[in-house]
């Protein structure tokens, strides 16, 4: 789908009566291959074109979205998005981004096409090798598949204000759950990994074995006792400790007055030397555009900067609600207006490895999986179903499960200590992070 194409729609919609409009396309091709004790299980293959619009009646909004792209269903679609525009409630705040926040000049180029196109029986080997390593793992009797993965997507967005951008990202995956099991019981455990590139993948036969080794090494779980002790959690999930701050400080939830943080801007929520960024132009990054889903120019940015809460997430919508300036962080699919949302968000490391923080801890849970949090957005009242480890004298002692960890997330947060072991896996990273002292339920 090229520039012209949407170019011609924003033009019939400005015609037919919107005073502004907002067109993009997406393209994708993907295809996945899975495969289950040795045999091939599943081939998914998806070749998708859409096209989206958003037009503005004054204040009054719309949008629609199909996957007809022909001149007849074009011009249909322009007509119900301006039909629908005129009729919805007015929204003060609503509109296209100010020409002077658009993104202006060459776009950056951030490394994120492999042009590599991977047949169907290269997919296939690799999740033959990942699975047949996650077999061969001591204590694994079984596993749940193992799969291969290559995506190819391309995004056009042209408005009326004048901005026209295109981003092209490809995707390659494997991945592999290993099933160990003994008298006691059965375990599972994962291990997967997702790059722009073909050749920053790791070896198969790394991840399935490493599948297999989280699998065996849970068997024997115990439940232990209701207690209070510190809590370290494992840097491949860490990350999900940091989500409720996204949520916290995005400018909807702050506009509403719903989120634990609305009245904590420039203070120090974090413990010192905490940073958390955010960084839209790093190199090959999973979260990685060149710009936002306004066409707004993006940047690099500290959301937390030495434990002080710097900045809101802000579309322009919510900005002009609020009276600031959008902050590059707007978010939209092919339908809906535009929310907001990070890009490749990162909790700097400390200087103390996992080890080291079991030994500051001497006593307490490592956990690493995490499963059916909940939180109260107005308190920050925040717990989640745990499972991992029990360590003693800084060391493990024996795999735990079916346990409980909760707090207040101001107070979680403030207490927060990163570890030296990030590893960079997806969109949003950080390294282990130990809490001192965290409430845990169990039997």
């Amino acid at each position: 789908m090229d520039e012209n194409l949407l170019n011609d729609v924003v033009a019939a919609a400005l015609k037919a009566g919107a005073d502004a409009a907002e067109a993009v396309g997406a393209e994708r091709r993907s295809l996945s291959i899975t495969v289950r004790d040795g045999d091939l299980e599943e081939v998914e293959r998806e070749e998708s074109r859409d096209l989206g619009l958003r037009v503005f009646v004054g204040r009054r909004q719309a949008t629609v979205s199909g996957s007809d792209i022909s001149p007849g269903a074009r011009a249909r679609l322009v007509e119900r998005a301006v039909a629908m525009a005129k009729l919805a409630p007015e929204d003060p705040y609503a509109g296209l981004a100010e020409p002077e926040k658009l993104v202006r000049g060459p776009l950056p180029d951030l490394d994120l096409y492999d042009p590599t196109e991977p047949t169907a029986e290269a997919l296939e080997a690799r999740a033959r090798a990942a699975e047949a390593a996650a077999r061969a793992a001591p204590g694994v009797t079984n596993t749940d598949g193992a799969t291969g993965g290559w995506s190819s997507s391309r995004w056009v967005m042209v408005t009326s204000a004048g901005f026209e951008g295109v981003h092209r990202a490809s995707g390659f995956s494997i991945g592999a759950s290993a099933i160990a099991g003994d008298e006691n019981g059965m375990e599972t455990g994962y291990d997967g990994r997702s790059t722009r590139w073909e050749a920053d993948l790791p070896p198969p036969e790394r991840l399935g074995a490493e599948a297999g080794r989280r699998a065996a090494g849970r068997l024997g779980a115990r439940k232990i006792a209701s207690t209070t002790a510190p809590v370290i959690f494992e840097n491949r999930l860490a990350s999900s400790l940091i989500s409720p701050l996204i949520g916290a400080i995005s400018g909807p939830a702050i506009a509403r007055g719903a989120s634990f943080l609305k009245d904590r801007l420039g203070d120090r929520i974090f413990a010192p030397g905490v940073v958390v960024e955010d960084d839209p132009h790093r190199l090959r990054g999973l979260g990685s555009s060149p710009f936002d889903d306004e066409g707004v120019a993006n940047a690099k940015r500290r959301l937390i900067d030495d434990g002080v809460l710097t900045t809101w997430l802000l579309n322009c919508p919510s900005a002009r609600q609020l009276g600031l300036e959008t902050t590059g962080h707007a978010s939209r699919g092919l339908a809906g207006p535009p929310g907001v949302s990070t890009s490749n968000l990162t909790l700097l490391p400390g200087g103390r490895s996992q080890a080291e923080l079991m030994r500051d801890a001497g006593a307490g849970l490592l956990v690493t999986s995490m499963f059916g949090p909940s939180l109260n957005a107005h308190t920050g009242d925040w717990s989640v179903g745990c499972s991992g480890f029990w360590f003693e004298g800084g060391e493990i002692a024996y795999p735990v499960n079916e346990i409980t960890v909760a707090g207040n997330l101001i107070d979680i947060f403030g207490r927060i200590v990163p570890g030296s072991d990030l590893e960079i896996r997806g969109a949003a990273n950080a390294p282990s992070l130990l809490v001192d002292a965290v409430a845990i339920a169990g039997r």
